[in-house]
C-alpha cells in the first residue's frame, strides 16, 4: 500500500455516485476491498479502490453479472491465467453490448419523434 491518504466510504461513494449499500454489498461479494480499517474500524479506500469501483459501475448499464464483473477483475487484477484472451472476450461483448444499446437509443428516439 502507497502513503497516499485513504478516503471513508462516504467519499468513495460521492466520488463514484453508487450508494454506500451498494459499495457495501460489493465489499460482501468480494467485487472490491477496501485497502484499510480506521482505527474504529471503518472502511477506508484508496484511490486504486476508486479505479476498480468506477470499472464496475461502467459494467452496470451494459448489463454484467456480479460474476461476469468478477471474472473481468480477476483479468484484469492478472490473477485469471487466461487474462490476455479474457479481456480481449470483454471488449468485444463490451462492443457489442454497447451497439446493442445505441440500436435501444434510436429506437426510443423514433418513438419521441413520432409522438410529436
Amino acid at each position: 500500500m502507497t502513503d497516499a491518504p485513504l478516503m471513508h466510504i462516504g467519499e468513495l461513494a460521492e466520488r463514484t455516485g453508487l450508494s454506500l449499500r451498494t459499495i457495501r454489498h460489493y465489499d460482501e461479494v468480494g467485487l472490491v476491498k477496501p485497502s484499510g480499517r480506521s482505527d474504529g474500524g471503518f472502511r477506508q479506500y484508496s484511490e486504486g479502490d476508486l479505479d476498480r469501483l468506477l470499472v464496475i459501475r461502467r459494467m452496470k448499464p451494459l448489463g454484467y453479472s456480479l460474476e461476469e464483473m468478477a471474472a473481468l477483475l480477476a483479468a484484469v487484477d492478472g490473477t485469471d491465467p487466461d487474462a490476455p484472451a479474457a479481456l480481449e472476450r470483454f471488449r468485444e461483448d463490451a462492443r457489442e453490448r454497447r451497439a446493442k444499446l445505441a440500436r435501444q437509443v434510436d429506437m426510443a428516439d423514433e418513438f419521441i419523434a413520432r409522438l410529436g
